[in-house]
């Protein structure tokens, strides 16, 4: 299994940046996929999840600033994100997790394969 991200980089506050994940070795739509950053000295959080029928849900601190979108056919996740802030920067992976997403945010040690991050820096 793999999980291969990219896009990441620096901009400035209020830039945009738009991340892909490739996915290979899995039954795509058997798993919900997802987004983590991790700054340093922190835990590793959900950004945003998307189930294989497309149920969404983000995390309160980048609702209507990213937005997760998935190509079924590429077998690739996105993540748009756009009036970036200082604090967004981090670490960036994508995860995928066997089975439905689950109804609340269960953290990252219960999802199964991790990509290897990209990182993106916002600054002031």
């Amino acid at each position: 299994v793999q999980l291969v991200e990219s896009g990441g980089g620096s901009v400035q506050a209020g830039g945009s940046l738009r991340l892909s994940c490739g996915v290979s070795g899995l039954t795509y739509s058997s798993y919900c996929k997802g987004w983590f950053h991790q700054a340093p000295g922190k835990e590793r959080e959900e950004v945003a999840v998307i189930g294989s029928g497309g149920t969404i849900k983000y995390a309160d601190s980048v609702k209507g600033r990213f937005t997760i979108s998935q190509d079924n056919a590429k077998n690739s996740l996105y993540l748009q994100m756009n009036n970036l802030k200082v604090e967004d920067t981090a670490m960036y992976y994508c995860a995928a997790k066997y089975g439905r997403c689950p109804p609340s945010w269960i953290g990252a040690t219960f999802w199964d394969y991790w990509g290897q991050g990209t990182q993106v820096t916002v600054s002031s």
